[in-house]
């Protein structure tokens, strides 16, 4: 079987399954496991390179608002390789090509692919994603086991800060305007032995004004900028370092793109990065911890 994946997570998920061979092409984001970066990229952004965060923001409202995608397929790419299944998602319109756009383009083509959509809003339907794309590939046993390694992931964590007292976290999705964190991302943090004071779980990240972030009085700040990595997200949350300083709030970037914009198998490692940030003691730094400590407050270098 040949797959077709549209959306990074579902990249990484074949490759959990260990179905690695079986990508033919992924999309112009796929970066991880390394290896998937030189497949063939079957997509491109229609939005330029390099805008500051406001104007990514404008850009994306108003193709949306008027009903264009984010995102442009290659047919003439897709039909060259011949897939049997297209793993794609229609939960986040900027996040992947548009769903039935896919679905139009797959009915075109000559091997007929099935196309599969991955739409979860929770950390469960996540998970449960897992089986269900391990039962679409063949690979039924690869999928118990790694919900089983997650699970058992999990709730190590949990275990480690039960009775532990809850810090107040604010989850910041973007920063220009500011985005609180949605979906899965409140439960990563009450699972990890926090509470989140602004966001919700399973509902959609949404805009909100500084004044409701300074009156959910946080003391922990994750800046996870949606698609930004450790370094990145640094950069751009300390360009809004006099307002966070207000808060007089820890302040920790942390790679997003990894561990919490993606509803993939990383996901779980994201649960062990909290835990550690917000229970140092308790939980363990993960392997493959990556977040950065900042200090609004101190001046400039």
């Amino acid at each position: 079987m040949l797959v077709a994946s549209l959306v990074p997570s579902a990249t990484e998920m074949l490759f959990a399954l260990g179905l690695g061979d079986s990508v033919a092409g992924v999309t112009h984001e796929c970066d991880y496991p390394p290896g998937a970066e030189a497949l063939p990229h079957l997509t491109r952004s229609v939005i330029p390179e390099g805008l500051p965060a406001a104007e990514i923001d404008r850009a994306v409202r108003e193709r949306t608002a008027s009903g264009e995608s984010l995102y442009e397929l290659d047919e003439d790419a897709l039909e060259e390789l011949g897939v049997d299944l297209i793993v794609t998602q229609a939960v986040c319109e900027v996040c992947a090509v548009s769903f039935e756009d896919v679905r139009a383009i797959a009915e075109r083509l000559p091997t007929q692919p099935r196309v599969l959509s991955l739409d979860p809003s929770t950390l469960g339907e996540v998970l449960a994603d897992v089986p269900r794309l391990a039962q679409a590939t063949g690979v039924v046993q690869e999928g118990e086991r790694l919900i089983a390694e997650a699970a058992e992931r999990i709730e190590a964590v949990e275990t480690a800060v039960a009775g532990a007292a809850r810090p107040r976290v604010a989850a910041l999705e973007w920063l220009d305007p500011v985005y609180v964190g949605g979906h899965w991302v409140p439960q990563m943090i009450e699972m990890a032995g926090g509470t989140d004071v602004l966001g919700f779980p399973g509902e959609k990240s949404r805009t909100v004004e500084w004044a409701e972030v300074e009156a959910a009085r946080p003391e922990v700040v994750v800046s996870m900028p949606c698609g930004l990595y450790a370094e990145e997200a640094a950069a751009e949350t300390m360009r809004h370092r006099e307002r966070l300083a207000t808060l007089e709030a820890r302040v920790v970037a942390v790679d997003a793109a990894a561990y919490f914009s993606r509803p993939g198998p990383r996901l779980v490692d994201g649960v062990e990065l909290l835990g550690h940030l917000l229970h140092p003691d308790l939980v363990p730094a993960p392997d493959s911890r990556r977040s950065i400590e900042l200090d609004p407050a101190a001046a400039p270098a």
